[in-house]
């Protein structure tokens, strides 16, 4: 239902403009994010899990608000929620850039992910609202197109920005350009739903807040200890927060995570095959600049550089697939697309000290295509699993699942890797004086915010090369372990896929077969002339 008169909505150029800008942005934000950790740590000298809340922070909000999003677009409008929305990113964005601690900044941050959430769904109703037939198809293709350019190049874009003008302005350019987006929504149309009369606000708490507690204890273990009390508080929190919340969503009129849907088995395996994509692939985003930067001593540019290698695929493959399911089934492209993500993860553990980058080329493509590939397929295999009725309700679960695997994934590889790069470097550090000696947890928290060269200063300078070579062959082990585990999850869930995949075709079939003879049999007895 349109609240606007016509006249209001010929504007379909600025409005495809806006909402491709600000959905630019939000990729870039969260890649961005994590190339700034290098220059973070070492302003405000926080620790490890600190520095993660910058990209789990936002992570998390921004998965746990998909659903309400959608619902606060359609009960009080898409227009005024997406101009919320955009405001808010902006203006987190520049508290983040002119933070003076990393409180502040991790507050920001995670404002800045409610912000997100609400931009993405209801800039693609805006879309949907604007565009009609042909024009719409095309909108939307732009729209993910747009989305694919700023996870391939946000690493590059953050990492240019940090090395020339310092890890503030990663956060101060969004901040400029969501504030463009925020004049351009004068001319956006404005839409609601009728029907949407109320907002799930029981759902929303309790599902944001067992995430916020489960990913909490995730960050917080390798540092407070799995058996802290804090960490025993957290999970029991998380286990109520989601028993409440599947009690609330069984028991609403109209859900907004409709748990009936996950009695549909190809609903299921896709969801699993999308947090195994997201889990493999969202984390080297977030750690490998890291490790160049922290091993391979690059500068936050050179890294975003070299990861152009895995991302740049995203952009062109979702096209190719598109193009290919002329031919191959669906269900064989998606199991392709996570079988070579698991593929890929396996083939990295190549990446070493000694080893060019270049050598990573073809891991790097393998994973970059595999993502590509699902990119253009997996959303639409997701919608066309259920029935037609419950088409939004699917991509709104889909997309859910797929933020809340990036933000679990990112959080557990996380842990996996400090934990691996402590238990690496061990004793190792007895000999050597200055900070970190007698302090593995330490170097393995410098390490892990990509910072290597600097306590070496404090170390003898016969010693240093030795110094460097523990933290860096520490780390590369520890990455080693958290890619073999991302390429066992993505071969598993390769696996489920498949099955599942057959199983569902096959069901189909013979349910097409018995429909087959009833409906002859129907016909047969129609009367004549009727």
């Amino acid at each position: 239902m349109k609240d606007t008169p016509p006249s209001a909505a010929r504007h379909p150029v600025i409005t495809l403009t806006a909402v491709v800008l600000a959905s630019l942005l939000l990729p870039i934000s969260l890649t961005g994010a994590s190339v700034a950790m290098p220059g973070v740590a070492a302003d405000f000298h926080n620790g490890l899990a600190a520095g993660q809340w910058i990209v789990n922070g936002y992570d998390l909000t921004f998965a746990s608000f998909m659903l309400a999003a959608g619902s606060f677009a359609d009960r009080f409008g898409r227009r005024k929620v997406f101009l919320t929305g955009i405001a808010l990113f902006a203006l987190c964005s520049l508290i983040s850039a002119l933070s003076n601690g990393i409180v502040l900044l991790d507050i920001a941050r995670a404002i800045a992910g409610v912000g997100a959430a609400a931009v993405l769904t209801s800039g693609s109703a805006l879309l949907a609202q604007v565009f009609d037939g042909p024009a719409r198809a095309k909108a939307f293709g732009v729209f993910g197109t747009a989305v694919g350019i700023g996870m391939a190049f946000g690493p590059f874009v953050a990492g240019s920005l940090s090395t020339n003008f310092g890890w503030r302005s990663v956060f101060l350019v969004p901040a400029i350009a969501g504030a463009v987006v925020v004049a351009l929504t004068v001319f956006l149309p404005e839409s609601r739903d009728p029907q949407a009369t109320r907002v799930d606000w029981a759902g929303t708490f309790t599902f944001s807040g067992a995430l916020a507690a489960l990913i909490a204890a995730l960050l917080e273990g390798s540092q407070l200890g799995w058996a802290s009390p804090f960490n025993i508080a957290a999970y029991v929190v998380f286990a109520v927060l989601l028993v409440a919340f599947v009690y609330v969503e069984r028991h609403q009129e109209r859900p907004m995570f409709d748990l009936k849907l996950f009695s549909q088995p190809q609903f299921v395996s896709l969801c699993v095959g999308v947090v195994a994509l997201v889990f493999a692939f969202t984390p080297l985003l977030v750690y490998l600049p890291t490790y160049l930067t922290a091993v391979k001593d690059q500068s936050t540019m050179h890294a975003g550089v070299d990861m152009l290698m895995l991302t740049v695929p995203t952009i062109f493959f979702p096209m190719i697939a598109g193009a290919l399911l002329r031919w191959i089934p669906v269900r064989h492209m998606v199991t392709a697309s996570v079988a070579l993500t698991a593929i890929g993860a396996a083939w990295l553990t190549v990446l070493s000290p000694d080893v060019s980058n270049w050598a990573a080329l073809g891991p790097f493509a393998v994973i970059g295509i595999g993502i590509g590939v699902s990119f253009g397929v997996m959303d639409g295999a997701a919608v066309s699993s259920v029935d037609a009725e419950r088409a939004g309700m699917a991509a709104g679960m889909f997309n859910t699942m797929r933020l809340a695997g990036e933000a679990i994934g990112i959080a557990v590889a996380g842990t996996l890797l400090a934990t691996f790069t402590r238990q690496q470097i061990g004793s190792k550090l007895d000999a050597y004086p200055g900070p970190y000696g007698h302090q593995p947890g330490a170097l393995a928290d410098a390490l892990n915010q990509g910072q290597l060269s600097g306590p070496t200063d404090t170390v003898p300078a016969a010693s240093r090369a030795a110094f460097h070579q523990i933290g860096a062959d520490a780390f590369t082990s520890g990455l080693h372990q958290l890619l073999w585990i991302l390429a066992a999850f993505a071969a598993a869930a390769t696996l489920l896929v498949a099955v599942v995949g057959a199983k569902a075709r096959a069901a189909a079939a013979a349910q097409a077969e018995q429909t087959a003879p009833d409906q002859a049999e129907a016909d047969t007895n129609v009367p004549v002339g009727a």
